[in-house]
């Protein structure tokens, strides 16, 4: 066993689970900003390989080709942090936030608990953000540099817990709007169990407004399109999935990211990610891409651990694959190994 994971597994895992996240964040961010080091991690673990044009088109998303398929998915770099560092240990693109308009601080803790014995994760985060305002600042502190305009990155978008109903919509054009100058794609979040009422506007009639927010905060935060695409739970039924795949269609959204956590377990509140999903998100992944646009994209996450798992996804009709509680157990290696073995084929 490497030593990262074997390390992980024996004493890591004893320690608290989001201490851990925020010191391994502050240190990814920290050699993101050492050039030097950013580099040297970039030529060695992170170096992605080349990917051969001949085996078929280069991944991209919008008017962006990715140097890899793996990238990071919403939810570790909350704020824009940590982009350099993450794409110095291999990851091909990177998706900050969630983000809300006003900062909140998210739920109570215990919030974040380690699933040892399945490969997963169990959270109650619940959008803990700094708000929209200080995400767009450190994505344009970002684009200010040569090599954060050479990241890939996007901006996963969400609503406000104290934030009603039927001013979501709102929530959204806001975060989009911020994000739009800064970003080369948006995702809208409405499948996050973690915040009261949010899943309920994955329902078409209540969706839809929700992205026609979005795409006019889109286009009044930036002049170019902005690719635009939602974030789905894989607990929808497959009818349900059907009907928010018409509807990017109808709206003319540039794709779907499936999918977000599970709360088809019985561990208590919170989402699963990791191992426990991976056949779920490989079956809703099969089905979006079945009724997907030509045109449109699919992000496949949900228990990818390895190359192996990555072109499952891919096969099953995913153009790019993110990847978080994999990351936690595996370590610094992992996304640039991951990349270099999809980049071979």
């Amino acid at each position: 066993m490497p030593a990262y994971p074997w390390l992980y597994r024996t004493l890591i895992h004893r320690t608290d689970a989001e201490a851990a996240h925020h010191l391994a964040l502050w240190a990814i961010s920290l050699a993101g900003r050492v050039p030097p080091l950013r580099g040297a991690l970039r030529a060695t673990i992170g170096h992605l390989g080349t990917a051969d044009p001949a085996r078929g088109t280069l991944p991209h998303i919008g008017t962006r080709v990715l140097p890899g398929r793996l990238g990071l998915a919403a939810g570790m770099d909350k704020d824009a942090e940590a982009v350099l560092g993450m794409t110095a240990l291999g990851f091909a693109f990177v998706e900050v936030g969630t983000v809300t308009p006003r900062p909140q601080p998210g739920n109570e803790g215990p919030r974040l608990w380690r699933l040892m014995d399945s490969d997963g994760l169990r959270n109650r985060m619940g959008f803990n953000n700094h708000g929209v305002e200080a995400l767009a600042a450190n994505l344009r502190r970002l684009r200010s540099t040569r090599a954060g305009r050479a990241a890939v990155v996007g901006a996963n978008i969400g609503k406000n817990k104290t934030t009603p109903e039927e001013d979501a919509a709102e929530d959204y054009r806001v975060c989009a709007r911020a994000v739009a100058p800064w970003v080369d794609f948006v995702v809208v979040n409405v499948s996050s169990p973690n915040t009261p009422g949010l899943r309920d506007l994955q329902s078409v009639d209540r969706l839809a407004p929700v992205l026609r927010a979005a795409r006019r905060g889109c286009g009044e935060g930036a002049v170019r399109r902005v690719p635009l695409l939602v974030k789905i739970a894989p607990d929808l039924d497959d009818a349900e999935i059907l009907e928010v795949v018409a509807l990017t269609r109808e709206l003319g959204l540039e794709g779907v990211v499936a999918t977000n956590t599970t709360i088809d377990h019985d561990l208590g509140e919170g989402g699963v990610s990791g191992r426990p999903l991976t056949e779920r998100a490989l079956e809703v992944v099969r089905l979006v891409a079945r009724h997907l646009g030509e045109d449109q994209i699919l992000i496949g996450t949900g228990g990818v651990f390895d190359a192996e798992d990555a072109r499952r996804m891919i096969g099953a009709g995913a153009d790019l694959v993110e990847a978080f509680t994999a990351f936690v157990y595996e370590g610094p290696t992992w996304p640039g190994r991951v990349n270099r073995e999809l980049a071979r084929g």
